[in-house]
């Protein structure tokens, strides 16, 4: 029998389940302990919360790697490559490594039957432990308490935020999604919350657990100034850790500061420094992402972020506004069905003064002309395309090299924008 490449072993985990969300621990720990799978690594933290935990776990393996430790990330979804959401020591895993863990679960799975996520979840928990691991960064896929990625106890759980998202799956209050992400804390091990009004099921929780709940506002924080930035914490042992003068990030400082609170439990060496330069080398593509375009010889500005609920998009106006460009923003714009489309929008509509819209390259994308209509409802007129490139295309024709071009509304758009300036790049002979 030919043996399968990545793309079969993906195209094969996509018809595997029933359906693409089926939440639960179950079939996975079974498969879990016929794997003989335990801790994949010394040190394990994992994070969730509805936005910021791709840059707070991005901060936190930069953080960890500059103390020497080899160290594993998982996150999801990914924006070109499947290979991206299992990093080893700040590499994305092979094709030929994730086939031979797919395989290894394939074989373990026997009559189970498991979602992509859950499937690709154990696949890289399989990998971590034949890795030699010194720590271990989980991204939750959704919500907490029933993801896959919860098999795992973790050292520290970090939470990043609390809004509104998946309704279908997490309820729709902050108090249910608080429930839902709660679930990753563990009796007698610390927590760290990024969100500064935490519902109280995540509060209840940690107080039924006796987790020792380290919250933004109260146990730590940051205060942005001009030329830099400032942070003060706690220790393990309750004593307090500040740093000054920190660079500007691109990436959200707020998650900054959550993984600093976080990296400070793990009770790892406390340098300035060497912490300074770990912030300033944290990249997370498409998020706040500045890119430059080569456009008919010139150069376009473009901002890429995949940000896609209410939450997101109100982070995101504040960084615009934060940062106006010399000329005018120019948007390319795309969401899927199951979100908050007024709820986007309304946090941007007065920083963007040119709106490009198209259909997302899946069936569950809003028609261009939901998008269409909604923006007419604001009195906002905009153009239509047939696909995120063409509207990228087009919004580069329009712009000029003193204007920005803002790419946003979901990791398709943020995936269709980096294929198309790779090959603008490459036209260009960049």
């Amino acid at each position: 029998m030919t043996e399968r490449t990545l793309a079969d072993w993906l195209s094969y985990l996509e018809q595997l389940h029933p359906s693409a969300i089926d939440m639960g621990l179950d079939r996975s720990r079974e498969v879990a302990r016929r794997l003989a799978l335990g801790r994949p690594a010394p040190r394990v933290v994992t994070v969730t919360g509805t936005n910021g935990k791709g840059s707070t776990c991005a901060f936190l393996a930069e953080l960890l790697g500059e103390q020497g430790l080899k160290v594993g990330v998982y996150s999801s979804p990914h924006l070109l490559r499947y290979n991206e959401r299992v990093l080893i020591a700040g590499r994305e895993a092979s094709d030929e490594a994730l086939c031979e863990a797919f395989s290894a679960v394939e074989a373990a799975r026997g009559e189970i039957s498991l979602t992509y996520f859950e499937m690709g979840t154990l696949a890289a928990f399989w990998l971590f432990e034949r890795a030699g691991l010194d720590a271990v960064v989980l991204e939750v896929g959704l919500g907490g308490r029933l993801d896959a990625v919860n098999l795992i106890d973790s050292d520290v759980a970090a939470v990043t935020s609390i809004g509104l998202d998946h309704a279908d799956w997490l309820g729709e209050t902050r108090e249910s999604v608080a429930f839902e992400k709660a679930g990753i804390f563990r009796a007698g091990k610390p927590a760290v919350c990024g969100d500064l009004e935490p519902p109280a099921p995540l509060l209840e929780q940690a107080r039924d657990l006796g987790v020792a709940l380290q919250l933004r506002g109260r146990d730590f924080d940051l205060a942005i100034g001009e030329q830099g930035w400032h942070w003060h914490g706690r220790a393990v042992d309750g004593s307090p850790l500040t740093l000054h003068d920190l660079p500007l990030l691109d990436l959200p400082m707020e998650n900054a500061a959550l993984a600093l609170q976080v990296y400070a439990l793990l009770d790892l060496p406390w340098n300035a420094q060497q912490i300074s330069t770990a912030l300033s080398r944290t990249r997370v593509t498409g998020r706040l992402d500045r890119r430059v375009a080569s456009f008919d010889g010139q150069s376009r500005q473009l901002l890429l972020d995949v940000g896609h609920n209410p939450h997101a998009a109100e982070y995101l106006a504040r960084r615009l506004a934060s940062r106006p460009p010399k000329g005018r923003r120019l948007a390319v714009f795309g969401l899927l069905a199951d979100k908050d489309l007024d709820g986007v929008l309304a946090p941007l509509l007065g920083l963007v003064q040119d709106w490009a819209i198209a259909p997302l390259p899946t069936p569950r994308s809003r028609s261009a002309e939901e998008l269409q209509a909604a923006l007419a409802g604001h009195g906002v007129p905009a153009g239509v395309h047939a696909s995120i490139a063409a509207a990228l295309q087009a919004q580069c024709a329009r712009a000029t090299a003193d204007d920005e071009v803002l790419v946003f509304g979901s990791f398709y758009c943020v995936a269709d924008a980096l294929d198309w300036l790779d090959s603008a790049n490459q036209q260009a002979g960049r």
